[in-house]
């Protein structure tokens, strides 16, 4: 989820999402992650947010999107700072899942239906943040009729705190909770 360089990489306009993602350590596990996912066959979404060039559906008036706001070029479809953190793909075979307005992934875009005709029954939710993108793709994933699953060391809120907080109070009731190492080992 949202593993780009406009949002928690080099071109993100504000460090605390990407001093969180690398404190964490979130890109590397969520690397290991989708190596793992692609050797033994689990489709891999990556689920992307981009502006189109007249901003058409995009709030950009919400505090979330300041930055966005502020920034003519900053995460406008084809600008270097859609593009996914480095060594994430997509490779051959992964879906890339752009989305150009709201704030999750499954809203207005044709990711269920995408995911169901591959088959897919369980959603495994990595990236960022807690504090928006992670609790709203869960919570859309299960009401579309999917199971959620949460790698925990693999996603990351703001501050790290809420984040703990979010996964314990509001995910844990909806999802199954995993860690990096876990996931691995049931793909085993």
């Amino acid at each position: 989820m949202e593993l780009q360089r406009g949002v928690c990489g080099d071109l993100a306009p504000s460090r605390y999402l990407t001093d969180a993602v690398a404190a964490a350590g979130v890109d590397t596990r969520v690397r290991t992650l989708l190596a793992a996912a692609r050797n033994h066959g689990v489709t891999v979404v990556h689920c992307t947010f981009s502006i189109l060039p007249d901003g058409a559906g995009a709030r950009l008036d919400l505090p979330v999107m300041a930055a966005a706001a502020e920034h003519p070029t900053l995460l406008r479809v084809g600008d270097p700072s859609t593009e996914l953190l480095g060594g994430l793909g997509p490779e051959p075979g992964d879906i890339v899942s752009e989305r150009h307005h709201g704030l999750t992934p499954f809203t207005g875009t044709d990711l269920a239906d995408q995911l169901r005709q591959r088959g897919v029954t369980t959603v495994v939710a990595t990236g960022v943040s807690l504090n928006i993108g992670i609790p709203g793709l869960v919570i859309e994933a299960v009401g579309e009729g999917f199971d959620a699953v949460v790698v925990t060391d693999a996603v990351v809120g703001i501050p790290a705190s809420f984040g703990d907080d979010v996964l314990r109070n509001a995910l844990a009731y909806i999802a199954t909770l995993t860690t990096t190492d876990e996931l691995l080992t049931a793909w085993s």
